[in-house]
C-alpha cells in the first residue's frame, strides 16, 4: 500500500502554550499581540542570572488526563498528551493499526531529572521512585497517547534539538508516503524549566537577561536583541492522506505540501553565519511542494532572538527569496513608509511564546495553518529596529491573503528543518 503521489492533509490541531491552552485561545492571543513571558513562578529563581520564562499558566491538567497519569508523568508528557487530545477529538482518525504517532522533543524529562537528583543528594534516606525512568524517557509521551487511544501503528520519537517538532511532522509525512499508515498524530512538546538548564544556557550567553522587563525580553530580529527566552508547551497535528480524509468526511485545514531536513555540518552550537545549508533546506522543502520561492506568502521564522541565530536565518531567507538592499528600501514599494515590502511576510512568534523548542515546530505550524485559514499574519513582538529590510511583520498583525506558508526550525548540532503548508484545494 502506498500513497507516494497523494496529497497529505491536516485534519486536526491541538496546542498548549504560554499564551493560551487550546488552538483558539492560542491563536487569538497570538494575533492580539499578547506576551507570555514573565518572572519564573515554578521555583525560586532569585539567585539565578535569568529569572524570566514563558510558562504555561492556565493549564487545567485534570481536564485532560486522569490523576494517576498526572502523578506518573513529566510536564512535557502532559503538554503532549493534552495537545494530542485536542487534535484527535472524539475518535481516532483511522483504524488503530493504521494510525501512527511521532513525537518530537529536545530534552524530554530533564527538569524531572534535575529535581530528582537534587532531592536525592539532600535526602537522608536515598530513595528514587519506580516511575522516575518512565517519567523522563522521551518516547513515553507517545506511549501514553498510544495506550490511551489504542494506537498500535508505527510509533517513533525524534530528538533533533529545536528542530524536533518540525522533524516529527516530516517523519509523519514519510510514514504516510510509505503507506505505513493512513493517519499519523505528530506531536511536539517541551518543559525544561529548572536551574540546571538555566545555568547552562545562561553561561553559554544564549538567554536574555532582561529580568526587569519580561514583556520585552525576547526581541526576534531586532538590532538590540540579547538572547532567547525559555518557553514551554506542546502542539499536535493529525495528518492523513487526502483519500482517507475525504473518505471519512474529515474537515481539512491545509495541505502539508513539502518538508525537508539537513545539517549545517559546521558547529555544535553556532549556526553557519552564511546560512548555506539552512537555505538549501528551505529551498528543498519548497521544491518538494512543487512550488517556487515567489509562491510563498508567509514565513513563520525560527527567530529566537539570539544575535547569531537570527542573522544566520535572515541570510538563509535572503539566499532563497532574495536579499533586499538599501536602494530597494528607498521609498518602499508603496512609496509611503520607507520599508521593503516585496517577498513573503515574515514573523517570529517566539516574542509571544518564548522558545518552546520541541513543541515550537508544532505550535508554529499551527500558526502557519491559521494564517492560511484566516488571512491574518501574526506579529513579531518587540521589533523596533529590524536587521535589514526584510518584510518582517512587527508590532501588530497584518491582514494578508496567504496561500502558502513555511515554518522553519533550527537547532544545536546544525539541525535544519522546514515545512510547507498550502491552502487545500480538492
Amino acid at each position: 500500500m502506498t500513497a507516494a503521489k497523494e496529497k497529505l492533509v491536516v485534519t486536526g490541531m491541538g496546542a498548549i502554550t504560554p499564551i493560551g491552552c487550546g488552538v483558539d485561545k492560542y491563536w487569538d492571543s497570538l494575533i492580539e499581540g499578547r506576551c507570555g513571558v514573565d518572572r519564573i513562578s515554578r521555583f525560586d529563581a532569585e539567585n539565578l542570572a535569568v529569572k524570566i520564562a514563558a510558562e504555561v499558566r492556565d493549564f487545567d491538567v485534570e481536564s485532560y488526563m486522569p490523576r494517576k497519569m498526572i502523578h506518573e508523568t513529566d510536564a512535557f508528557t502532559q503538554y503532549a498528551y493534552a495537545a494530542a487530545k485536542e487534535a484527535i477529538g472524539e475518535k481516532l482518525p483511522a483504524a488503530p493499526e493504521r494510525t501512527g504517532i511521532v513525537m518530537g522533543t529536545a530534552m524530554a524529562g530533564v527538569a524531572t531529572t534535575a529535581e530528582t537528583q537534587e532531592i536525592l543528594t539532600n535526602a537522608v534516606h536515598k530513595n528514587v521512585g519506580p516511575r522516575f525512568v518512565p517519567r523522563i524517557l522521551g518516547n513515553i509521551a507517545a506511549a501514553q497517547i498510544a495506550i490511551s487511544y489504542g494506537i498500535s501503528g508505527p510509533s517513533s520519537t525524534i530528538s533533533t534539538a529545536c528542530a524536533s517538532g518540525c522533524d516529527a511532522v516530516s517523519m509523519a509525512a514519510m510514514m504516510l508516503r510509505a503507506g505505513e499508515a493512513d493517519a499519523v498524530v505528530a506531536v511536539g512538546s517541551e518543559s525544561i524549566l529548572c536551574p540546571l538548564v538555566i545555568y547552562s544556557l545562561a553561561n553559554a550567553h544564549t538567554l536574555s537577561r532582561s529580568n526587569d522587563d519580561p514583556l520585552h525580553a525576547c526581541r526576534p530580529f531586532d538590532m538590540e536583541r540579547n538572547g532567547f527566552v525559555i518557553g514551554e508547551g506542546g502542539g499536535a497535528l493529525v495528518i492523513e492522506t487526502e483519500s482517507h480524509a475525504l473518505g471519512r468526511g474529515a474537515e481539512i485545514y491545509a495541505e502539508l505540501a513539502g518538508w525537508a531536513n539537513n545539517n549545517d555540518a559546521y558547529h555544535v552550537t553556532d549556526p553557519d553565519p552564511e546560512g548555506k545549508k539552512a537555505a538549501q533546506c528551505i529551498a528543498s522543502s519548497i521544491q518538494r511542494a512543487g512550488l517556487a520561492p515567489e509562491d510563498v506568502d508567509y514565513i513563520n521564522a525560527h527567530g529566537t532572538g539570539t544575535k547569531l541565530g537570527d542573522s544566520a536565518e535572515l541570510a538563509a531567507i535572503g539566499a532563497v527569496f532574495g536579499t533586499p538592499d538599501d536602494s530597494r528600501q528607498e521609498g518602499g514599494t508603496d512609496g509611503s513608509d520607507g520599508t521593503y515590502h516585496a517577498g513573503p511576510a515574515i514573523s517570529s512568534t517566539k516574542g509571544a511564546t518564548g522558545h518552546v523548542m520541541g513543541g515550537g515546530g508544532l505550535t508554529e505550524s499551527i500558526a502557519c495553518i491559521k494564517a492560511i485559514g484566516t488571512g491574518v499574519v501574526p506579529p513579531t513582538l518587540n521589533l523596533e529596529e529590524p536587521e535589514g529590510y526584510f518584510n518582517i511583520v512587527a508590532g501588530k498583525s497584518l491582514r494578508r491573503h496567504v496561500d502558502v506558508a513555511i515554518n522553519t526550525a533550527f537547532g544545536f548540532g546544525g539541525q535544519n528543518a522546514s515545512l510547507v503548508f498550502r491552502r487545500y484545494e480538492r
